[in-house]
């Protein structure tokens, strides 16, 4: 299987962090690349970069088409230009969100995601109305970082276990999401310091989920629905 990744940012900074992440999730046999933007910000953190990203990402995305790739993972929570994506490739395609919520919803009932700025909230709210399982979100809490200042792992792990342990112990969640590919890494750490405190809950890497659903698709042979995923109709286009 050969899997794309699409950093949805410039900059090359996170690149290596990102392949070594995705590589221990992947399974044997499956070859890895990342490739970041050409034009686009450098993090994902409002609507406004989400749209100024969208460009750069179907261009990526025709170029994963033109190179035959198996599956396609745009690493992002925000799960930006995914749908579009789906209808110009003959591949599966997810960001962060889908996969890691589809996955945490099978292990408990009321999911709590942790995020990482109060501004992403308007947006994961939206997603998950778009997904319809908006009931099933028991909170959305933040640590008051930005993407690009996740980098101190202690910081994050010790923000990530307040809102947590919180969450839980108040009723809002029985599984845990980490609501940014940003946070990498943390995961197992994270559900062990909270098995610790006595609260034995799921935590849920959105890169693991991604990787492992999109190894799973190309197992089972499936691809975008042409009738949901239609193929935008022929005309001139400048992007």
């Amino acid at each position: 299987m050969h899997l794309r990744v699409i950093l949805p940012t410039i900059g090359t900074a996170l690149l290596d962090h990102i392949r070594g992440e995705v590589e221990e999730w992947a399974a044997p046999g499956t070859t890895v690349d990342v490739i970041e933007l050409e034009r686009g910000t450098a993090s994902i953190e409002s609507e406004y970069d989400e749209a100024l990203a969208a460009p750069g990402i179907l261009q990526r995305i025709e170029q994963a088409a033109a190179d035959e790739v198996d599956a396609v993972f745009i690493t992002c929570f925000g799960d930006p230009g995914v749908h579009a994506a789906r209808e110009i490739i003959d591949a599966p395609v997810v960001g962060g969100f889908e996969p890691a919520m589809l996955t945490a919803m099978s292990l408990g009932e009321r999911i709590g995601i942790i995020t990482v700025l109060p501004n992403v909230l308007p947006m994961l709210h939206s997603l998950a109305r778009r997904y319809s399982i908006d009931r099933r979100i028991g909170c959305i809490r933040v640590v008051d970082l930005p993407v690009l200042g996740l980098e101190d792992r202690e910081v994050l792990l010790t923000r990530l276990l307040i809102q947590a342990t919180e969450a839980v112990t108040a009723g809002e969640a029985d599984v845990i999401v980490l609501g940014c590919t940003g946070m990498l890494g943390v995961a197992t750490e994270l559900r062990d310091r909270l098995a610790a405190k006595g609260l034995a809950v799921p935590v849920i890497d959105p890169t693991g989920a991604a990787v492992t659903w999109l190894e799973s698709a190309v197992r089972l042979g499936v691809r975008p629905s042409r009738t949901t995923y239609m193929s935008p109709p022929a005309k001139e286009r400048t992007a």
